[in-house]
């Protein structure tokens, strides 16, 4: 891996932010984008049909993943099917379980059955990925978010899980793997060399991406002359 264009894993931005989103949409190797009610909430969105519209129309076919709110599974659906009706490039993001616990396998299936595209969002576990698999098989395209940076939080190596669940929906080829939540530029090499179909990257994640390839000589000489540049701009002296 020494170059962002030679990524086999593809890049989607995730966040709510309108600006960034324009900015981003016009970035070609920028090839989806996902967003959540938390980031939705902590970029001041204050209507969620509003912004979603306005998202629909910066960033043209590409797919874009939206969120259901409710923690009723009947009110999951038909916030679903209303998100899908608002464009042909929507998947409709499911969390893996209610707030309670309780697996949403049964409305996943329902709605892939319906030809429905699903985002089945926020699992951590194999046993997970391996009930929406099932859940998912012979429906419509989908996609499975496994949150790797957040099975690194725990303390677990997230590689092994997120390997086994590409075994997992290999049998599948509508089901593509998502390595959600990562934490640092390497987990999007990590996720190229293991074949991950998707990434998602937040703004912090994506400014680092020209880094990839870079000498770390010539890396190691740039950080010694920023540090060298700040204590100089500060007047620091001893």
């Amino acid at each position: 891996m020494t170059q962002q264009q030679h990524l086999n894993v593809r890049i989607f931005a995730d966040g709510a932010d309108i600006g960034a989103i324009t900015t981003l949409a016009a970035d070609p190797t920028i090839q989806g984008f996902t967003t959540n009610p938390t980031l939705m909430r902590q970029a001041g969105v204050a209507d969620y049909e509003v912004f979603a519209k306005e998202v629909l129309t910066i960033i043209g076919d590409r797919p874009i993943s939206l969120e259901v709110f409710s923690d009723e599974f009947d009110e999951m659906e038909r916030q679903a099917r209303l998100l899908a009706s608002w464009g042909p490039n929507i998947y409709v993001k499911i969390p893996v379980t209610n707030t309670r616990g309780r697996s949403s396998a049964s409305l996943v299936r329902t709605l892939t059955s319906d030809g429905i595209q699903v985002n089945v969002t926020a699992l951590l576990t194999l046993e997970q990925a391996r009930e929406v698999r099932s859940a998912l098989a012979g429906g419509a395209p989908s996609c499975v978010s496994v949150f790797a940076g957040r099975i690194a939080d725990a303390g677990v190596d997230p590689l092994p899980i997120m390997v086994e669940s590409l075994r997992e929906i290999a049998s599948e080829p509508q089901i593509e793997l998502i390595w959600a939540s990562p934490r640092e530029v390497y987990n999007v090499v990590q996720a190229h060399d293991i074949g991950c179909h998707i990434i998602t990257a937040t703004p912090d994640i994506l400014k680092k991406l020209p880094t990839l390839g870079k000498d770390l000589g010539q890396f190691s000489l740039e950080t010694v002359k920023m540090f060298a540049d700040d204590a100089r701009t500060a007047g620091y002296q001893l």
